[in-house]
């Protein structure tokens, strides 16, 4: 299967912008092939805690529909970020488009201690099952957490898709970590971060795929916005440098 992780700098607030851009992508990573992309934490807004209340929306907001015409078109699962509306504080969402399917959404579970003031914590895990695996998905704190992982592997997953939104003192760590969850778990890790604007500073990029055995196979550097797309059949990896648009 081949997975496709977009290393983006979003336009804080603009939706409709990032919606745009995030269209592009899946219609370059297509042509490619791709069956799977996925976005960095909070993608369609930029990772802004202190903006999520404003911007929160549902998964079947029209704004959205492209997504699924998308994935219906080119046969490609698709998986989006932004905040969720609650009856309390939002939630950091991850909405997933499949073919000829309704849409799902994936609320973050585990929540940073500094997130606690903005949003509030989803419940349960979602798993995307695909003829060739089950891939379970992770938000940023919460798949560096033992307990995440080990869970997603008791549910059967063989796949582990990360949406993080880091700054870049805490990649090395954080890298360290996905290589032993691959190792113990004999899991693929596929991670995707931002780059650009991200809750006052910038993102730290370095997207990431890790196989079985622990072994990295591929990074991206810290600042460019690239697409990282990941062969589950070959366990090889290739980096497609993307342009950003004019300011």
């Amino acid at each position: 299967m081949k997975l496709c992780a977009v290393q983006y700098a979003s336009t804080t607030g603009d939706i409709e912008g990032n919606v745009a851009r995030h269209a592009g992508f899946v219609e370059l990573a297509a042509s490619h092939d791709t069956e799977l992309i996925f976005f960095p934490e909070l993608s369609l807004t930029g990772y802004e805690p202190t903006l999520a209340k404003g911007l929160a929306t549902h998964p079947e907001d029209p704004r959205l529909d492209v997504f699924q015409r998308l994935s219906n078109t080119h046969e490609i699962v698709i998986g989006v970020g932004l905040p969720l509306v609650t009856s309390a504080k939002p939630q950091i969402g991850l909405v997933v488009f499949q073919p000829h399917s309704g849409r799902q959404a994936y609320a973050k579970q585990r929540l940073h201690d500094d997130e606690l003031p903005y949003f509030s914590a989803g419940e349960r895990p979602l798993l995307i099952e695909t003829r060739e695996h089950r891939l379970a998905l992770a938000i940023c704190y919460e798949s560096l957490q033992p307990d995440h992982v080990a869970t997603a592997a008791c549910l059967g997953a063989d796949v582990y898709l990360a949406s993080v939104a880091k700054f870049a003192p805490g990649m090395d760590e954080a890298h360290a970590y996905y290589a032993t969850f691959a190792r113990e778990h004999a899991m693929t890790i596929l991670m995707v971060n931002c780059v650009g604007p991200c809750d006052g500073e910038s993102g730290g990029g370095r997207s990431a795929a890790w196989i079985d055995r622990g072994k990295r196979v591929a990074s991206l550097d810290g600042e460019q916005e690239a697409m990282l797309m990941l062969d589950t059949a070959t366990l090889t990896a290739r980096v497609l440098t993307l342009t950003s648009p004019a300011v």
